[in-house]
């Protein structure tokens, strides 16, 4: 299982460093103004979606159920079964994408009210939403081909689509002197982007004999099944939604830069998520799915913790750095072209606030497989939403005095909220078993942050001191610098800590589990 990982992890990394190129050529090209903010909701409102009805609720269902059937029922019968799923999917999306088009104004409005109160960025946002949200279609197809490749044990492809969207973005950007702004270039290239994602991932499904296509839907036991487990997974994800449709919304009633200092904070609080917590996510559920239906629940318990003890002790430093350098990491990485020293305080604010969640969010995934892989979609749902709530609250309480940062404090005390109740639910149900194990590899892990924050803090001022030797490249040099002193501080530590715990890295023979004791 940990080489799978692994290479979804490393494919993610490929696209979160790719995607950080893309960013700063978006943050030297759009800045933090009103192009900016108009883009970054056109270039949210399909995410939004495609999170709703496409990854989070899809997966859910769709990985365990799929691999039901190709477990108990073989391929052929796996294939017939995405092909019902994929024709309704598509069929639904296509709907969706007309309605969109005709009452985009109306959704637009919806998402950023604030807009409406500056014609110009209403309409530009309006038009380019209307030009991005083909790509929903496009990414809700490339879900179910990842889903049926991941449920037979092929990650590469999958993970490697979004890459497709970092380059393709890259291009249009860098023609964007052919275009009426760069927003149009940036949103431009989003739509290209789907149409390539989509390409690649047909390919690589036709590859492996599991290219659905379309067909005449079959309500059978095992499509009901499906929709069973969708719907409420479809509201969970809803609600996950609503709150970041909150941060939008409230953050387009704030000054302007608002929605670009979220956005851009945001982008580098996804690194660790992407690389870490969903890598983690995606290939945990098929594997606890495919050892439930085999009837092996101490293999399901096995594969969870060691996966939850390796995404803690890969997450914990991006927390320190959060909480310690934010300013630097947001100098460092955007402040250049139209990004100024005001958007990166900024950002670094609204950085340091989502950190303070950052476990939480990377362990969802996890704990939330406790569930998903025994096909309970509800329980989730209800989690989700109860966290919600809290979440909108909280931001409707932060906003006015902490600005964009207390959007993002609500959004960390949520992240909180559902992961402690899923883990407590998990629990009292049983269906999830943390070992000795994993409390080793927690405490080792808190040891080496401590030593990462000392050298963090009291390192900064040295570093900064070599780093002006670089010249102009003097920030960016400081942030590469402390950040390999810290990565080796670290490292060394917690290996430290960890041999003084007792707990040894091997691989060990379990058939056909590797993993990590």
């Amino acid at each position: 299982m940990y080489r799978h990982l692994f290479s979804v992890a490393a494919f993610t990394l490929l696209s979160r460093a790719t995607g950080f190129f893309r960013d700063v050529m978006l943050g030297a090209v759009l800045g933090a103004g009103l192009v900016a903010d108009a883009f970054y909701v056109a270039f949210r409102l399909p995410n939004h979606f495609r999170a709703i009805f496409g990854e989070g609720a899809f997966n859910a269902a769709y990985v365990p159920s799929y691999s039901r059937v190709l477990e108990s029922e073989g391929a052929e019968r796996a294939r017939q079964f995405a092909s019902s799923i994929f024709t309704l999917l598509l069929a639904s999306q296509v709907v969706l994408l007309v309605v969109a088009w005709a009452f985009m104004p109306q959704l637009v409005g919806l998402l950023a009210p604030g807009f409406e109160a500056d014609p110009e960025k209403f309409n530009l946002a309006v038009t380019l939403t209307r030009i991005t949200f083909p790509y929903l279609l496009c990414v809700t197809l490339v879900t179910l081909y990842s889903g049926s490749l991941n449920a037979q044990r092929h990650f590469a492809a999958a993970a490697f689509s979004p890459v497709l969207l970092n380059l393709v973005m890259m291009a249009t950007l860098a023609l964007a002197f052919v275009f009426p702004s760069a927003g149009h270039a940036a949103a431009v290239g989003v739509v290209i982007s789907g149409f390539a994602q989509l390409i690649q991932i047909m390919i690589a499904a036709k590859r492996a004999r599991a290219l659905a296509g379309l067909t005449r839907p079959v309500f059978d036991a095992d499509v009901k099944q499906f929709f069973t487990a969708v719907v409420p997974a479809v509201i969970g994800s809803a609600g996950v939604q609503i709150a970041i449709f909150a941060d939008t919304i409230i953050a387009s009633l704030l000054p302007t830069g608002s929605v670009s200092a979220i956005y851009y904070a945001d982008r580098i609080y996804q690194l660790p998520i992407g690389v870490i917590g969903i890598a983690a996510g995606t290939v945990l559920l098929p594997e606890m799915s495919r050892r439930l239906a085999a009837g092996d629940p101490g293999a399901a318990f096995h594969a969870q913790n060691r996966t939850m003890a390796l995404t803690i002790a890969l997450s914990a430093p991006f927390l320190v750095a959060f909480l310690t350098i934010s300013d630097l990491i947001m100098r460092g990485v955007f402040l250049r072209g139209r990004f100024t020293e005001e958007a990166a305080t900024a950002s670094a604010n609204v950085l340091a606030a989502y950190g303070l969640g950052l476990l939480a969010v990377v362990l969802i995934r996890s704990a939330v497989a406790s569930f998903q892989a025994r096909g309970d979609t509800r329980t989730p749902m209800i989690v989700s939403l109860i966290a919600v709530v809290a979440n909108v609250a909280l931001k409707f309480a932060l906003y006015s005095p902490l600005g964009a940062a207390g959007l993002a404090l609500a959004t960390a005390v949520g992240a909180w909220i559902n992961f402690g109740l899923l883990v407590a639910l998990a629990l009292r149900a049983g269906s999830m078993k943390p070992d000795a194990t994993l409390a080793k590899v927690g405490a080792a892990v808190a040891l080496a942050c401590a030593v990462l924050a000392a050298v963090a803090l009291l390192g900064n001022a040295p570093m900064a001191r070599v780093a002006e030797m670089a010249g102009s490249l003097r920030t960016e040099a400081h942030l590469a610098l402390l950040g390999l002193l810290g990565m080796a501080a670290y490292g060394v530590m917690l290996l430290i800590a960890l041999r003084l715990l007792g707990v040894r890295l091997s691989r060990v023979k379990r058939p056909p589990l590797e993993v990590v004791r």
